[in-house]
């Protein structure tokens, strides 16, 4: 039976967020997207991640005029975001009159495909979202959080599964954002989740221990129906298999892709002197591109390695990165073997350099560990053990509701805080989910409103001398 095997791109969101901390520039992504949407993607991964906060924080670009400008662009392959259900784009839970907004303000946008995700696989976490999503008639696309640990097996992303499709997925993700999905396991999983749903499925891998190739060609001949690439400028290693790489393997056989190599390679030129650019910089770590067999054991994302990267060079501890590395898994483990993906991935890495640093494990404790042990990031896979919960919140009270059952509607009060920086209906979820750094943004976007305005009066003088 011939089944044409469907790509997703994500050169423009994960694919450069796992190897240049989310640093590419619109102007940088804007000249090519004419050219990626004739390539006959199944979708072009171009937002949600890091990209909203890299926008603010890093850029000092609005992350939805970034988001207009690329729907303008691509007027046929479907645009894709990555969305952390209760958390949005942002680090903590929101309310769900901020979620249910945030989502629709996204459709409006230009968004077609929600990819949905909860950092522990609590699908109370994803209800809200969900709906939101099927409400504005976009696709929802459920994301499997993949993870291995004693309790993590085929038998628990099943019935994961099931759930998805319960509350309204329109197709299933497994997201293994750590590279961790065997090949063998691949074909076991898919073909048993086949076996309880008609939905689509689709891989996500990272090529940090060298699986991701191998697995998606398991994941391909057990029915995955779509797979996660990025062009190979910015692909391997930290980031996804190559487009290139998976286009030309399953070429003329019954999996071909029917995409046009000569066009993905027009596009990758563009690209590798974006790539040049960046290892010149030095924001492009060629060590990024190593296989490291022993991220099986530490667990960490893609993504996560190059902002711990980043971090720890910023404080000139660039040699602590191993002990980091070796401190992770042992902090997971303590947090009821949750899975390391934003924002709990931040989360650990955080506390894991606090730990190194310190010299001492939890003598200073992150307010967000202690709202994961608290239970307000939702339901840990297992238990936390009594010890664990003892020494980083005491006796404080454990939360067994959703989470965002605790949080009164939050939007009205931002938009009264901002009112004075709104351009845009938009500004006021930036400020939800990034507070000051929003703010910041808003202040440099008025000041460069107002030089190119002075600019423009300075000219028309100029022009016109009295």
């Amino acid at each position: 039976m011939v089944k044409k095997i469907k790509i997703t791109e994500t050169i423009i969101r994960d694919g450069q967020q796992s190897l240049i901390a989310t640093r590419m520039t619109t102007d940088e992504i804007l000249p090519i997207i004419s050219l990626l949407d004739k390539v006959g993607y199944h979708s072009i991964e171009a937002w949600g991640g890091a990209t909203y906060d890299s926008c603010l924080r890093f850029l000092n670009e609005d992350p939805w005029e970034r988001l207009r400008k690329i729907k303008n662009k691509a007027k046929n392959t479907p645009l894709q975001m990555l969305f952390r259900g209760q958390n949005a784009l942002g680090y903590r839970h929101y309310s769900d009159d901020v979620i249910e907004y945030f989502v629709q303000r996204c459709v409006a946008n230009g968004v077609n495909i929600l990819r949905i995700f909860d950092a522990l696989n609590d699908v109370r976490n994803l209800k809200t979202a969900v709906l939101a999503t099927k409400k504005e008639n976009a696709h929802v696309q459920a994301a499997i959080s993949y993870t291995t640990s004693p309790v993590h097996n085929i038998e628990y992303f099943i019935n994961l599964t099931k759930e998805f499709e319960e509350i309204g997925a329109d197709s299933i993700c497994i997201k293994d954002m750590s590279g961790l999905l065997k090949p063998d396991i691949a074909y076991d999983l898919i073909t048993e989740i086949k076996k309880i749903t008609k939905l689509p499925i689709q891989i996500h891998s990272h090529c940090t221990s060298g699986y991701a190739p191998i697995t998606y060609w398991k994941a391909i001949e057990a029915g995955s129906d779509v797979v996660d690439c990025a062009l190979s400028p910015f692909s391997l290693g930290t980031s996804q298999p190559s487009t290139e790489t998976i286009v030309a393997a399953l070429k003329d056989s019954k999996y071909d892709t029917d995409l046009d190599i000569n066009i993905l390679s027009e596009i990758s030129d563009y690209f590798q002197k974006l790539r040049k650019k960046y290892i010149k910089s030095g924001l492009l770590d060629t060590n990024l591109f190593g296989i490291d067999i022993n991220m099986l054991k530490y667990q960490v994302p893609g993504g996560m390695i190059s902002n711990l990267n980043s971090q720890l060079k910023e404080q000139s501890k660039e040699d602590k990165l191993q002990e980091v590395f070796e401190e992770i898994p042992k902090i997971r483990e303590d947090l009821g073997f949750i899975p390391l993906v934003t924002p709990t991935s931040q989360i650990v890495g955080n506390q894991a350099v606090l730990n190194i640093i310190t010299g001492e494990r939890y003598k200073i404790v992150t307010k967000e560990i202690k709202e994961i042990v608290r239970g307000r990031y939702g339901k840990t896979p297992i238990k936390i053990k009594n010890p664990i919960v003892k020494k980083i919140i005491g006796d404080n009270e454990i939360i067994s509701c959703r989470p965002a059952d605790l949080l009164k509607a939050e939007l009205d009060s931002f938009k009264h805080e901002i009112k004075e920086f709104i351009e845009q209906e938009e500004d006021v979820l930036s400020y939800a989910l990034f507070g000051q750094v929003a703010k910041k943004f808003f202040e440099f976007r008025r000041a460069q409103k107002y030089k190119i305005d002075k600019d423009l009066v300075n000219m028309e003088d100029q022009t016109h001398p009295i």
